[in-house]
């Protein structure tokens, strides 16, 4: 007797939307008042990596810069980040967290670690550090100056079915 072909026929990308709804959800009651994920991952990556040009910034963060600029507007409007001109280049703005940035990061960070702990509650430390760092490789997180690909364009796309995709998250 033949064994019944995997779950979805091992399509990984429905699962990941899946999950990321069933995240989405159980994010909306834990996450209240908190930022939202385009801007705890720039937040994210000011702490990891230090200043930014506003260049490098989006690159990182996969973004057309046209976005990059309405995200950076929204999180120096909430005090989480400065810009400043470029002492070596007049026309680059270096990006930088501010210490409310690091504090709204460590806050949202906590909160992000209660729904991971439920939402990922079937894993163990080390299928959780797997996970992490499968998806970090395939998102291409953090590869300044790489191509941004699919996922960096937001706006409307065509669907590979036909007719209008939903725009990515941006």
């Amino acid at each position: 007797m033949a064994e019944p072909p995997p779950i979805l026929d091992q399509q990984v990308l429905p699962l990941i939307v899946q999950l990321a709804r069933v995240g989405q959800r159980a994010a909306g009651v834990h996450m209240a008042g908190c930022v939202r994920p385009r801007q705890h991952f720039a937040l994210a990556l000011l702490e990891e990596r230090g200043p930014l040009s506003q260049h490098l910034l989006g690159q990182a963060l996969r973004l057309d810069p046209s976005n990059v600029v309405g995200l950076l507007n929204e999180l120096e409007t909430l005090g989480l980040i400065a810009r400043r001109r470029d002492p070596a280049d007049r026309r680059r703005h270096i990006v930088e967290l501010t210490a409310a940035g690091g504090t709204e990061l460590t806050r949202t960070n906590a909160r992000l670690r209660l729904v991971e702990d439920e939402l990922l509650a079937a894993l163990r430390p080390e299928e959780r550090a797997t996970l992490h760092s499968l998806l970090v490789r395939v998102a291409g997180v953090g590869a300044a100056g790489g191509a941004a690909g699919p996922a960096g364009a937001c706006g409307a796309e065509t669907s590979p079915c036909g007719g209008e995709a939903e725009p990515p998250p941006c």
